[in-house]
């Protein structure tokens, strides 16, 4: 079970395989971009959520879980250039649809969600045929 005192959005670590890449990832998450934007999140590294499915992390989330979005960094993130990280609606009515989002664009969904100034299906819409939101 994930805890519910989380002060930023949490970014759950399944996949274990490269610790440089993470490191690198987590680098290039919280970077700020040239207007000072930044991702507010807390990485949570625990063998236990080492190669988990979304539905394995999704059963972590409590019912009074803070966040209207966490972020998961699996083997795709850690395998791809761009990091896309995958970030997974946690509002009641669209509850675990997800959206990659590469790495040095994390700021943008992860800002909006988290002070309600834009819905997840804005990113979706903006995503790229790949299905991954590289901005706007």
């Amino acid at each position: 079970m994930l805890s519910t005192t989380y002060e930023d959005t949490p970014v759950i670590r399944t996949d274990y395989s490269n610790p440089a890449r993470w490191d690198e990832m987590c680098r290039v998450a919280t970077t700020p971009n040239e207007e000072d934007c930044a991702a507010y999140v807390e990485f949570l590294e625990d063998r236990a959520y080492r190669d988990l499915t979304l539905d394995q992390v999704l059963d972590l989330v409590p019912d009074s879980f803070g966040h209207r979005m966490l972020i998961v960094a699996d083997a795709t993130t850690m395998s791809l250039t761009e990091f896309p990280l995958l970030c997974v609606d946690l509002e009641t009515e669209t509850y675990g649809r997800a959206l990659r989002v590469i790495a040095a664009e994390l700021h943008s969904i992860e800002n909006n969600i988290s002070i309600v100034n834009m819905d997840f299906i804005e990113f979706i819409d903006a995503a790229h045929s790949d299905g991954i939101f590289r901005g706007f």
